[in-house]
């Protein structure tokens, strides 16, 4: 069974990464390199998205599917902000994280798909 406290927890985490993004472009620094920031099964969502706890049936669920590809597409499109910041290309990392850029655009994704999830688990 789906535990709607993870993904719920997922979103507010997920969400804390545009500060931690902002400040590396910023600062041209971050806590972590790019290779680890890609990685989407390493951040304590990912962990519980490939991990034991979720049985077959939910990750056939649709879903699940669309969580687990657009979680992966936002470790992917962090890490490209963060490649950019660590080499000083801050235009280039901000227009990723600008309104219409794809950082927004997936991360804005992301939090609606893991919403829809957790609506359904609620009705």
């Amino acid at each position: 069974m789906v535990h709607k406290e993870e993904i719920t927890k997922a979103i507010g985490a997920h969400g804390m990464w545009k500060t931690r993004l902002t400040q590396a472009i910023e600062t041209g620094k971050m806590d972590a390199t790019a290779d680890t920031v890609r990685m989407d099964n390493q951040c304590a969502f990912g962990k519980w998205l490939y991990g034991a706890s979720l049985d077959a049936k939910d990750k056939t669920s649709s879903y699940y599917e669309e969580v687990k590809n657009l979680h992966a597409k936002f470790h992917q499109t962090a890490a490209q902000v963060v490649e950019l910041a660590l080499v000083g290309k801050k235009r280039e990392a901000q227009q990723l994280m600008s309104l219409e850029g794809e950082y927004t655009e997936v991360s804005a994704r992301l939090t609606a798909s893991m919403s829809a999830w957790v609506k359904k688990l609620a009705a």
